[in-house]
């Protein structure tokens, strides 16, 4: 059985989208964007907010390397969840969008994504990296870098996820 680049990736990131949803059970919208606590001291970990919005910024990083027509990031998200964005506590909800926005957002693109991918030409996916930099040395074609963004990337995010549950006593997803 031949597969083409653009169905296997899409193929990992649709276990990884059935995960994500799994791992947002139970998770209450008030305590979406808490760092998990001890109960003397917070514990400086991603929370829901922050892994679901920075990685809701790759759906659409992942159309922009096809070619295909791009969402509009939703204001500040770029500067709430970049990877140089620092993930802090919101007790109060005034910091970060609201659960249903964030997880919105991410789901429609990462779905579109996987898509546009399975659709996708394998000579696009064998092109070489725009990104240019550490990143084109490391992932050298448009194809090794989505599949670092719909898998390896997106997974480890998951098991800060994964990990985050277990702290606020919600277990295993």
């Amino acid at each position: 059985m031949s597969r083409s680049l653009g169905n296997v990736i899409a193929d990992s990131l649709d276990l990884g989208l059935g995960y994500s949803e799994r791992l947002l059970e139970g998770v209450t919208a008030d305590k979406f964007c808490r760092l998990a606590s001890t109960g003397r001291s917070l514990i400086q970990s991603n929370h829901p907010a922050f892994i679901y919005g920075h990685l809701s910024l790759y759906g659409p990083r992942i159309l922009t390397h096809l070619g295909g027509d791009t969402p509009d990031l939703p204001d500040q998200f770029e500067s709430l969840f970049s990877m140089d964005a620092k993930c802090v506590d919101d007790p109060d909800g005034k910091l970060y969008p609201s659960k249903d926005e964030i997880t919105n957002f991410f789901f429609d693109g990462y779905r579109t994504a996987a898509g546009v991918l399975r659709a996708t030409d394998e000579q696009v996916l064998q092109q070489p990296n725009p990104a240019g930099g550490r990143m084109a040395e490391r992932f050298p074609t448009v194809g090794s870098v989505l599949a670092f963004y719909s898998g390896g990337h997106f997974m480890m995010h998951m098991g800060q996820m994964s990990v985050w549950r277990r702290m606020m006593g919600l277990g295993p997803a």
